[in-house]
């Protein structure tokens, strides 16, 4: 594992990712250390998350996730957002060209000298994760524009399955390429942006604790 402080010098970053909340949950601290180094960041948001859902809350709840996520990425300091309405939980199912093609408009959008993703394992294993993640991977293959994933440790996923929480899909520390020391403020508030997913007794708040101030990031494809 290589440790480092530093994020790639990159004017444009476009991060791409399956559900509203994932831009904070999982990317947040990521993506507010590219905003603080001057970037713009632009994230691409594949589904309105319906499915995905954790917690009952009034109002109709697509727009409800799509105001929680334009605060987010308010706070998150990302300039530009677009929310599309493939169907949450089905993005593995789709036409991978369907995919492909959201990423394409994207890219041709924000022209970004590098992409933000999810690992290729999903993190949690969800299939819209990894369906989002490889729309990315192979976009930026054909645009030769490198593509770095932000994963959990084993050591972390380890510890969060011995306390009940499986599923987590880490990495040994030979497959790790950057542990980036991060400031979670920007993260923690937008966090707070999503009340319908950010419930008390979440796995959210271990995972952060558990994390402190270091982020694990590799590379899908190295600049």
């Amino acid at each position: 594992m290589i440790e480092t402080n530093s994020l790639p010098r990159w004017d444009r970053v476009l991060a791409v990712v399956a559900h509203p909340d994932d831009e904070s949950f999982g990317l947040g601290a990521v993506l507010s250390g590219f905003t603080a180094a001057g970037a713009d960041v632009d994230v691409l948001c594949l589904t309105r998350g319906e499915a995905s859902t954790l917690h009952g809350v009034e109002g109709e709840l697509s727009r409800l996730r799509e105001l929680e996520l334009r605060a987010a990425a308010d706070a998150l300091g990302a300039r530009w957002v677009t929310l599309r309405d493939l169907p949450d939980g089905g993005l593995a199912g789709l036409d991978p060209a369907v995919l492909d093609d959201e990423v394409e408009h994207a890219m041709e959008q924000t022209r970004p000298d590098g992409l933000v993703v999810f690992d290729s394992t999903g993190i949690s294993g969800h299939p819209d994760h990894v369906a989002a993640t490889a729309a990315a991977v192979r976009v930026a293959e054909r645009h030769e524009v490198p593509v770095l994933a932000w994963t959990l440790s084993d050591d972390i996923c380890g510890t969060l399955s011995g306390e009940g929480h499986a599923g987590f899909l880490g990495r040994p520390d030979e497959e790790i390429d950057l542990a980036l020391t991060v400031d979670r403020t920007a993260q923690r508030v937008a966090v707070e942006c999503h009340p319908s997913q950010a419930v008390p007794g979440s796995v959210l708040w271990r995972r952060l604790e558990l994390q402190g101030h270091t982020e694990h990031l590799r590379w899908l494809r190295r600049p």
